[in-house]
């Protein structure tokens, strides 16, 4: 998501600098009477807004549906390590009681059938 983000960047910075370049040199080299070019500056820093705020929108759109797939694939990750968990625990329970009832079955027979419990 790093490098979509490096990218998204470079490319706003050489969007506006080639703006920016365009119309200095439109100025430059424009016969136009000072009025006109003043409505010129205007329009073209309106459109250079218009599409920065375009190209934010559709920033803010691709994270928000990267962070909902982020959320997504996290909910399915934690859902799995609870079922792993369970199941562990389950195990780790089975043995416990397999290994007590083995040192139960020896302890009877010593003391006669009585269980260290039951003494």
């Amino acid at each position: 998501m790093s490098s979509d983000r490096d990218e998204f960047g470079a490319f706003l910075v050489g969007f506006i600098v080639g703006g920016l370049t365009g119309a200095v040199v439109s100025l430059l080299f424009a016969p136009q009477s000072g009025e006109e070019t003043r409505a010129l500056i205007r329009d073209k820093s309106i459109e250079i807004r218009d599409k920065a705020a375009e190209s934010a929108e559709e920033a803010l759109d691709r994270a928000e549906a990267a962070a909902a797939e982020a959320r997504v694939r996290a909910e399915e990750l934690a859902k799995v390590a609870r079922t792993r968990a369970e199941e562990l625990a389950r195990e780790v329970r089975t043995r416990s009681e397999g290994a007590m009832e083995a040192v139960r079955k020896p302890a009877a027979k010593k003391s006669g059938g009585e269980t260290p419990a039951s003494s």
